[in-house]
């Protein structure tokens, strides 16, 4: 459990880091609130690697950290960013369900809880995405919607 669960913290960490791509990518077309909203979802990530990290420790366990691999830096559209976004929330989701499961079956109940809190999480991060898409599919190719998405994203504040 404990190599799956520092196998994890990598993946948060590695998030963090495809975020903070993404936001420098939206910050280079001057689309400042996609990058807002890009540069916060680093931080939670960042949070969530240090939850992995903390409860790793407080467990007892070593923390064992990895090499974090170079994220993608250039996208085609700004749909293809949050379709790529979507599927990589995806991913992190499947990863929590699988330690979730390992944990079940190792009968480790205090990982299971301590994993109750992502299963939840995961559900926000994948929706709030799938919001974004159903905006971006409704502005089309709308250079008045697509200034107002901006400003709504750019909004989005640390909590």
């Amino acid at each position: 459990m404990l190599d799956s669960l520092n196998n994890h913290l990598n993946e948060e960490v590695y998030s963090s880091y495809l975020y903070l791509s993404i936001a420098s990518y939206f910050e280079e077309k001057n689309l400042k609130g996609f990058g807002q909203w890009f540069k916060i979802q680093s931080q939670e990530e960042y949070g969530h690697a240090m939850k992995f990290y903390g409860f790793i420790n407080q467990t007892g366990g070593k923390v064992n950290l990895k090499a974090i691999a170079a994220p993608k830096t250039n996208w085609k559209s700004i749909m293809e960013v949050f379709k790529e976004t979507l599927a990589h929330e995806k991913h992190i989701t499947e990863l929590i369900n699988k330690l979730v499961g390992q944990a079940m079956l190792e009968k480790n109940y205090a990982t299971n809880n301590f994993l109750q809190w992502f299963v939840t999480e995961q559900v926000e991060e994948e929706a709030n995405v799938e919001e974004i898409i159903n905006k971006l599919e409704m502005i089309g190719d709308n250079k008045g919607g697509l200034y107002m998405l901006d400003r709504e994203l750019g909004a989005r504040t640390a909590g």
